[in-house]
């Protein structure tokens, strides 16, 4: 771990008056959830579209609109 890295996580330590080996215990924590449920996602999304399910052309179009603000 660089110097930067870890003077900013002494930093945090100091001001969430947590441990650093607590931080970093966490960091790791939820790094491992965040990826198990990506993972578990993507798995899920492949299984759907080898059974053929796929979004309509008007659900995508649907979609597209929301995010880009119109409706």
């Amino acid at each position: 771990v660089k110097d930067a890295a870890l003077e900013a996580l002494d930093r945090l330590a100091e001001q969430t008056d947590r441990p650093r080996s607590w931080l970093v215990s966490r960091a790791v924590e939820d790094y491992g959830a965040l990826n198990e449920w990506q993972i578990a996602k993507v798995e899920a999304g492949l299984k759907e579209a080898d059974r053929g399910e796929f979004a309509s052309d008007k659900e995508i179009a649907r979609i597209r609109r929301k995010f880009r603000g119109r409706k």
